[in-house]
């Protein structure tokens, strides 16, 4: 599945109940949703390498090319879409870990060596969203898919913004600043109803076009 088109209205997860992709990555539904926003990108890009195709006698040389395509994108992150070095790096397995690389344990200098390089990938803004709301949707993208190098509150926020942004919204620094400040000073059991209600208060904002509060 796509990802959301810009303005379009968000959906509840059937499994979760809360809005889908937000709730990744313990909702199962939610993270397929999530790793769908990565696949669908490296399918489309192996498609331009004619890499994609449905003979059962190619599929083991497909597959290895496959990986040799990969290896050849995370040596040049900054010539690619950031979905499509996720999903590169998601075929390639960590020497140091075993995992797939970048995705390992806390403390894996592989991992964290490669997780560093994304960020060098092209990130472009999709028509009629507020500028940086595509670095916004990587960087929770990435923390809800790699949760173990974070804290709690952080995939929190990260995981219930997401929906938000991939409509094509993102929050003013003001309402970030002040969302920070309310999750600080909060109990845990408080945190997930306040950023439920910011998620909410952007999408009134979307539908009256009125200006956040301070």
């Amino acid at each position: 599945m796509a990802r959301p088109a810009v303005g379009a209205a968000l959906r509840r997860c059937a499994e979760c109940g809360g809005y889908e992709y937000g709730g990744a990555p313990d909702c199962t539904a939610c993270r397929e949703l999530v790793d769908g926003i990565v696949e669908g990108e490296w399918s489309a890009f192996l498609r331009q390498w004619n890499l994609r195709g449905e003979d059962e006698s190619e599929r083991g040389d497909r597959g290895d090319q496959e990986v040799a395509l990969a290896e050849m994108v995370v040596t040049e992150p900054d010539r690619h879409d950031w979905r499509v070095v996720d999903a590169a790096l998601d075929r390639l397995v960590c020497s140091a870990c075993g995992d797939r690389l970048s995705r390992g344990p806390v403390g894996c200098s592989d991992c964290d060596l490669a997780h560093g390089f994304r960020y060098a990938a092209i990130e472009t803004d999709r028509t009629g969203v507020p500028p940086g709301n595509e670095h916004g949707v990587r960087v929770n993208v990435s923390v809800v898919r790699r949760p173990q190098i974070t804290s709690d509150d952080e995939v929190l926020a990260r995981r219930l913004l997401l929906p938000a942004l991939l409509v094509g919204l993102l929050p003013t620094t003001e309402t970030a600043q002040r969302v920070s400040a309310l999750l600080k000073r909060s109990a845990p059991a408080q945190k997930t109803a306040i950023l439920e209600q910011a998620v909410e208060e952007m999408l009134l904002r979307r539908r009256t076009g009125s200006r956040p509060t301070a």
